[in-house]
């Protein structure tokens, strides 16, 4: 039996090991969080004090801000922690939960992102029926099914990856316990481990885009038989907020996880995955909602009642 607790801890060399950019980044990665953790819970107090924006479209918005601060804390401290002290080592545990809410947040965004599509596609092409589609029963169970799903999915995942050997080197080419960086430590057989997880997030984020796309399509053609000018520009105003964020999210995530690890190269999945861990959860709130109308007017009126 091979023993694959020879392994305790875990390495992690992080972005840089030019001493001179340690504090720049720091700062960086600071300023970054700040904002991430102000527009996400921000967003998300507002949404919960203004009875306004308890629609299905601002409820999905709630949790897709819980979520980019959720696996955005997962990575970003201990990040910013390993270039403050210099202390880069993880335990193994510490590892496997990392990677674990870490791979699971990720999958919630990406059925979030793909049920905003279907309540867009609700919103654009049956405007008279939106109320009895997205009902309060139908948006909790897709919620659900979004937790759900990503859960049982980053269960897989990561029991794949940690049941595997490691009983050579511990040094993670990572910043943070990434999937494809860890099991390229492994000196077990890799193949089968590999094909599952890639069959794995093949399916998760290909049937996501196919309902995305899908929507889109519904949409567009609903947009081009509209006759009003204004009603053409909120459609496409929506929907551009939208395709922006899931062009972002998927072209980095369909990168990083759709290809064999032996193909990876770990400075380009490093730079992908400061953007997608980092960068994509501070853009959503503005991306999504501080583009809206009642938003603004929701903060507004938040601010004014404060002055009283």
């Amino acid at each position: 039996m091979e023993n694959r607790t020879e392994v305790t801890e875990f390495l992690l060399l992080g972005l840089t090991d030019d001493p001179h950019l340690q504090v720049p980044l720091f700062i960086t990665f600071l300023l970054i969080y700040t904002i991430t953790v102000a527009g996400n819970l921000g967003m998300l107090l507002l949404i919960l004090l203004d009875t306004r924006l308890h629609t299905p479209m601002y409820f999905f918005l709630g949790n897709l801000s819980l979520v980019d601060f959720g696996y955005s804390s997962v990575v970003t401290p201990s990040v910013m922690g390993g270039l403050l002290t210099g202390n880069k080592v993880i335990s193994y545990n510490a590892c496997a939960a990392q990677m674990f809410l870490f791979a699971a947040l990720i999958g919630v965004e990406n059925y979030l992102l793909t049920t905003m599509a279907y309540d867009r596609y609700a919103a654009v092409c049956k405007p008279l029926h939106y109320t009895t589609i997205m009902t309060t029963n139908v948006c909790v169970g897709l919620l659900i099914g979004c937790y759900v799903s990503s859960f049982l999915n980053a269960c897989i995942h990561v029991a794949n990856i940690f049941s595997l050997s490691f009983c050579s080197s511990n040094v993670v080419h990572h910043f943070f316990c990434d999937g494809p960086a860890v099991m390229a430590l492994s000196c077990s057989d890799k193949k089968v481990t590999e094909l599952v997880l890639v069959y794995l997030m093949s399916f998760h984020i290909c049937f996501a885009i196919l309902v995305i796309t899908t929507s889109y399509i519904f949409i567009f053609g609903t947009i081009l038989r509209m006759r009003s000018a204004a009603g053409h520009h909120k459609a496409l105003s929506t929907c551009a907020s939208h395709f922006t964020a899931v062009s972002i999210f998927y072209g980095t995530t369909m990168s990083m996880y759709l290809q064999p690890t032996s193909s990876h190269s770990m400075d380009t999945d490093k730079i992908a995955s400061v953007f997608y861990t980092m960068v994509i959860p501070m853009l959503n709130p503005m991306v999504y909602s501080l583009r809206s109308k009642e938003v603004k007017s929701a903060l507004k009126s938040l601010i004014l009642q404060e002055h009283i």
